[in-house]
């Protein structure tokens, strides 16, 4: 007897054995038919979709949950375009924090609007004795007022209070870590607004690190909201690769640097694991701070490294040989240059053709880098929704001739290299469906055609947040596909983006997301009252 049976829908499998289904039965969490093969078996609970259209659980690769839930419940200055605005919001917040001498964390920091940054100066006239610290919404830099910056180490570079990168983590190292309660209760935050845009599965791209850590035992706090009930998806944590120490281990194991115990990638279960290791080899670019190898259009630098290239590709090939699938953040195609030389370095080490490696947003590739993307079996972990949200300013970064190469979709396809989808939340919305429609249409919000020979289909959009991503993390034999022996995870939507014009793919409701069998309901829908709430076909 199966557990339950969903009937009457147009199950979208993303498996090309059985593409399309109308009837898929569940037992213990597991997928165990379609169609035919369970039509006639009985079910304690048989559901009628209505005609709904359902897909595999979205998996989103690239995502940050502790900082999108602590981002929601902080003060925010997002929107305001003059500085006079946002300078009253920080007085505000400052008359209500504690006393003074304490810190003061403003969210929604983005100098584009305002046609400057702020000033240590400007934040010293309201910060009411308070520490200020403004958070750049790229997560790569910060204006702190000059509080902060007494306290900093000779040396520590800034910009009349804007720290980048390296400078920025040296603010945040001077504020006591989050507490494992408040990150597990962020956690679940950011978790249950990703179910309800039907994500089952994510990548927490990057903990314990100085950019964007939150804690030095930040593993714990979503063991905590596992063991708590506030986790109702699947994650997989990247580690931050300054984790890693010097071990003495045994010459044959050919280990130079370590996590403690040599956990590594594949550690944990189906619900909470270890996945890649995180390294950061520049910024970003609404800081203006990825590394090109020429410089933006109409300023006088391209970009920065994190740290000397020579350490960098140390530290990617230290982590290949202890193991690790790798996650290297680059956005530049500079960056993208020494992420491909040290990744290709490494498997001529040690070879390990079954590693997966990734390249985190890969927002600049040139022509001649896609060849070695896909000589070196690498995945390009691109976020779409950067381009709706941004694409003017980053199109004029770039200039025309570079302006096609961001955030590339089917140059990665056509030659071969996975091209898996992600939203990098908070930075910017997190909905699947919206960036699936992004990578068909490639417009801004705007409505400025970014790049056009570079949009894909919708089922290639589809296979990008499905397939694609369970692949770059390892899941492929569990997630991606409604496939028999999967798990049931799935995500119940109100119309068929295939069937849709691509101009409303996004606007598609998600109405019920299934993690494990079990319909999670963020939504408030309820399987039985579907009928309300989908496209009757």
């Amino acid at each position: 007897m199966l557990r339950t049976r969903l009937t009457n829908a147009r199950f979208l499998t993303m498996d090309p054995d059985h593409p399309v289904a109308h009837d898929l039965g569940i037992w213990r969490g597991r997928i165990v038919g379609l169609d035919e093969a369970v039509t006639s078996l009985p079910a304690r609970e048989v559901i009628d979709l209505q005609g709904a259209t359902v897909l595999p659980g979205f998996v989103d690769a690239h995502v940050h949950l502790a900082w999108t839930g602590l981002k929601a419940d902080a003060v925010s200055i997002a929107g305001r375009t003059r500085i006079e605005d946002v300078l009253a919001v920080v007085a505000r917040a400052a008359d209500r924090a504690g006393p003074p001498g304490g810190w003061l964390s403003i969210a929604g920091y983005d100098q584009r609007p305002l046609g400057r940054h702020l000033t240590a100066a400007e934040l010293d006239t309201v910060s009411a004795g308070r520490k200020v610290f403004l958070l750049h919404d790229s997560g790569h830099g910060c204006v702190v007022n000059s509080a902060v910056l007494d306290l900093l180490p000779a040396g520590i570079p800034h910009e009349n209070g804007f720290l980048a990168e390296g400078a920025m983590g040296a603010a945040r190292a001077l504020r006591l870590p989050y507490s494992q309660r408040e990150l597990a209760e962020a956690i679940g935050h950011a978790a249950r607004t990703a179910l309800s845009q039907g994500v089952t599965a994510c990548a927490e791209a990057g903990i314990g690190g100085a950019l964007f850590g939150h804690s030095p035992v930040e593993l714990g706090a979503y063991q905590l909201a596992r063991e708590e009930g506030l986790l109702p998806l699947r994650v997989q944590l990247m580690v931050a690769a300054e984790r890693l120490g010097p071990v003495a281990a045994h010459r044959d194991d050919g280990i130079p640097r370590a996590l403690d115990l040599g956990l590594r990638t594949g550690f944990g279960d189906d619900r909470l694991s270890v996945g890649a290791l995180k390294v950061y080899t520049d910024g970003g670019m609404m800081a203006r701070t990825a590394a090109l190898s020429r410089p933006y259009e109409g300023l006088d630098h391209a970009g920065q490294l994190q740290d000397d290239p020579g350490v960098l590709a140390d530290t990617i090939v230290a982590g290949h040989l202890a193991g690790w699938q790798l996650a290297v953040h680059a956005i530049g195609d500079r960056a993208a240059d020494l992420a491909l030389d040290a990744l290709e370095r490494a498997q001529r080490l040690r070879p390990r053709p079954g590693a997966r490696h990734r390249v985190e947003h890969a927002g600049l590739i040139r022509p001649d880098q896609l060849p070695r993307f896909a000589r070196l079996g690498v995945s390009a972990v691109v976020q779409p929704a950067f381009l709706r949200h941004f694409g003017d300013d980053y199109a004029a970064l770039m200039g025309a001739e570079r302006a096609p190469w961001l955030y590339r979709g089917r140059a990665f396809l056509d030659h071969g290299i996975p091209l898996v989808g992600s939203s990098d939340r908070p930075v910017t919305d997190g909905s699947p469906l919206r960036a699936v429609q992004f990578m068909v249409e490639r417009t801004s919000g705007s409505g400025r055609v970014i790049g056009p020979d570079e949009g894909v289909t919708v089922d290639e959009a589809l296979r990008a947040y499905t397939v694609a991503g369970a692949f770059a993390c390892h899941w492929e034999d569990t997630l991606g596909s409604l496939t028999p022996g999967k798990a049931a995870d799935l995500v119940v939507l109100g119309d068929d983006p295939r069937r849709v014009d691509p101009s409303r793919i996004g606007d598609i409701e998600v109405v019920a997301t299934y993690v494990d069998g079990g319909e999670a309901g963020p939504t408030g829908a309820s399987p039985t009252g579907l009928e309300s709430k989908v496209r009757l076909t």
